[in-house]
């Protein structure tokens, strides 16, 4: 632990701070990549079904969105692990800089999708570069600044990922919350030629998934401004004196001297994974499904009584309107995680590790039951404005606290495969309850927030697990 009364900040380089623009850039970008189809998926995957009823088409579409999100955790465990392992094996600096490229070319391939699980297929292939780009670059802040900076920086780090969503959330809600953009891509000279292929209706969906081609442009500044830590270039060199100090080997995860912290690691992403994707990301849905009530409430909306059943007539304006709720709620939740992840290192430092990540996990799990269970009678968009701010906050602090702690449990010949393993395999483990989750509103009976709310109870197996996690504020990297 710091002992001096420097601020962790004193005495970091021009380099240094150049490391950490550079990961965060990067990682900002990958959450985008991530998050554009969370922003356009109500949109993307409806446009495939042929089913006509509106209820059944939607609790279709949820499913087949489940499915998506599921394949690219998977794409994500394959992709943090390889391109982890690659990161000892290769240098930080190029295997950062192939993930970067791989997401890239992945996401603008989706805008060319012709079916539903072209959706799902590609959006694996998207996390391989996701799930490398976040393990590799993590280790690389790591193992760039000192240990009085490191949790701060570390959090820092994570916490810019929170402006990818907000990128992803603005092209969201210009594109697609925009009726203008649709009449001007059904009648533009520009977008006219692309109807040979495309219905109209799905250009602007198409167009957000394009946009993710312009992230490979950091590459070129990786190449020509980063080089590689000393810390990486020393454990390449012990291993070709030592055969038994091996860079990037799996098997080695699993020591006695590891094994632990690799168990707790993956525990702990799993539960992250499983309730960012489950929970976290569905916190927009509440402002969209609160506005749509104050809608009706309001007289808005046409309600009509169809076999048996209410259905609710929109507008092409009036769904245009709810994308925009949508968004701004993704905005606001958005908001709230990144302060959130910005104060997990600074909290970290004062109670510890296990401690924050205790606090983060109990207060998710109050919030999340808070919000699901208000928004179910909700007539006005009005307490979500106080509300998610918080549930952000709550619900993905936790996420910073990996790349504070998992890079602090492994040596420095394992320390790219340790954090991609641990994060990544924890992609894995999640995936079941994503699809759980769909099964339950689409033939289990739950409503979406009823879904939601079971799955909010597995915050409460955070706290377990820290019970047995090895604490490791104030401690230097291991060598």
């Amino acid at each position: 632990m710091n002992t001096t009364k420097d601020r962790w900040y004193t005495g970091i380089t021009r380099y240094q701070w150049l490391v950490l623009a550079i990961a965060s850039i990067g990682w900002m970008f990958d959450i985008f990549e991530g998050q554009i189809f969370v922003a356009s998926m109500n949109e993307a995957m409806p446009s495939f079904l042929t089913e006509t009823d509106p209820e059944a088409r939607k609790t279709q579409a949820e499913f087949f969105n489940q499915v998506a999100l599921v394949s690219f955790l998977l794409g994500g465990t394959l992709g943090g692990v390889f391109f982890g392992m690659m990161s000892d094996r290769i240098g930080r600096k190029k295997t950062m800089a192939y993930s970067i490229l791989f997401y890239s070319f992945f996401t603008w391939m989706t805008a060319f999708s012709m079916a539903w699980w072209h959706l799902a297929v590609l959006r694996f292939f998207v996390a391989i570069g996701v799930g490398g780009q976040w393990a590799v670059a993590s280790a690389y802040v790591a193992e760039t600044f000192p240990s009085k900076a490191r949790a701060h920086t570390a959090s820092i780090f994570h916490a810019f990922g929170s402006f990818g969503t907000l990128l992803a959330a603005l092209v969201g809600a210009l594109l697609l919350g925009n009726a203008a953009v649709l009449t001007w891509c059904e009648t533009s000279s520009l977008m006219t030629w692309l109807h040979h292929w495309y219905e109209p209706t799905t250009l602007p969906w198409r167009l957000c998934f394009a946009l993710g081609l312009v992230p490979s442009i950091l590459v070129f500044f990786i190449f020509a401004w980063l080089k590689e830590p000393e810390s990486w270039k020393a454990a390449k060199e012990q291993a070709k004196k030592d055969p038994t100090q091996k860079v990037g080997s799996i098997a080695d995860l699993f020591q006695k001297s590891t094994r632990r912290s690799t168990i707790i690691g993956v525990t702990l992403a799993a539960i992250g994974m499983a309730t960012f994707w489950g929970v976290h990301v569905r916190g927009k849905d509440t402002m969209r499904i609160a506005a749509e009530n104050q809608m009706v409430a309001e007289g808005k909306v046409d309600v009509i009584e169809e076999d048996g059943k209410t259905k609710r007539n929109l507008t092409a304006d009036q769904t245009a309107e709810l994308k925009r709720w949508e968004m701004l709620g993704m905005v606001i939740a958005t908001l709230g995680l990144l302060l959130g992840q910005l104060s997990f290192g600074p909290l970290s430092q004062r109670i510890g590790r296990r401690g924050a990540f205790v606090f983060y996990h109990i207060g998710a799990f109050f919030i999340a039951i808070i919000v699901f269970q208000l928004t179910t009678s909700l007539t006005s968009v009005t307490p979500l404005y106080f509300l998610l701010p918080i549930f952000g906050l709550f619900t993905a602090a936790m996420h910073s606290g990996y790349a504070v702690y998992f890079p602090e449990l492994f040596p420095t010949r394992l320390r790219g495969t340790g954090t991609g393993f641990c994060f990544n395999m924890g992609r894995l483990m999640a995936s079941p309850f994503l699809l759980i989750t769909g099964w339950m509103v689409t033939w289990g009976g739950f409503s979406l927030l009823g879904a939601l709310t079971v799955l909010s109870f597995l915050y409460l197996l955070g706290p377990v697990a820290v019970l047995y996690a090895r604490e490791t504020r104030g401690q230097e990297l291991m060598e």
